[in-house]
């Protein structure tokens, strides 16, 4: 008489295959979101955000970001050109494109509390192919 219930070896085997499928995906999409995030030139610019000391008294925090980002690059135009974005409430800098190099010699400059790498984390979701 043959039971309406699996048997225990084929639950266990079914069990242990879809555990191996589960891991294989989620190391494919670890892999595939690592790779993204890397820049394929080292030496490309990349997104950064920089933390600054507040301007003194009434100076207007992007002229001072600009400032402080030209004295790297140049020249405003080439500042205004790398800028991404100010922030001015809830923290003093910037984000820009910028080089390894520029980094480094952003770091020297006085004002320049800290410099770090800008990262977009994704969350799983249902659209874009980012999903279960």
């Amino acid at each position: 008489m043959m039971s309406k219930y699996p048997s225990i070896p084929l639950l266990l085997v079914s069990l242990l295959l879809l555990l191996l499928l589960l891991s294989l995906f989620s190391f494919s999409t670890s892999t595939m979101a690592a790779t993204a995030a890397e820049p394929a030139d080292p030496e490309a610019a990349t997104p950064q955000i920089v933390y600054v000391a507040r301007p003194d008294g009434d100076a207007d925090p992007e002229d001072f970001h600009i400032s402080t980002l030209a004295s790297v690059l140049g020249s405003k135009e080439a500042a205004k050109d790398a800028m991404i974005y100010h922030y001015t409430l809830s923290a003093s800098g910037f984000a820009a494109r910028l080089t390894p190099k520029q980094v480094e010699e952003l770091k020297k400059q006085p004002g320049v509390l800290h410099v770090i790498p800008s990262r977009t984390y994704h969350l799983l979701g249902s659209s874009k192919g980012h999903g279960v």
